[in-house]
């Protein structure tokens, strides 16, 4: 028998919110702020690991340089 997955956190969270009767314009708002919020975390996380492998700006033009090469066959 298969059992039911169980709800995050932040799955919880959200069900107390919606149990809330708001304007599409709030809706709006909540979905951008959570949009923001996860983007702010990802690029964070996108920084410590530019950081820690020692990644430069002219890295991410190298690896452009590498796929325009593979694409040319050169």
């Amino acid at each position: 028998m298969k059992t039911q997955p169980i709800l995050t956190n932040l799955q919880l969270e959200l069900l107390k919110l919606y149990a809330n009767s708001i304007s599409e314009r709030q809706l709006f708002d909540i979905k951008l702020m959570l949009a923001n919020y996860f983007a702010q975390q990802a690029s964070q996380a996108m920084d410590e690991v530019w950081e820690t492998q020692g990644l430069t700006a002219a890295t991410m033009i190298d690896w452009t340089n590498e796929h325009h090469r593979l694409k040319s066959g050169t």
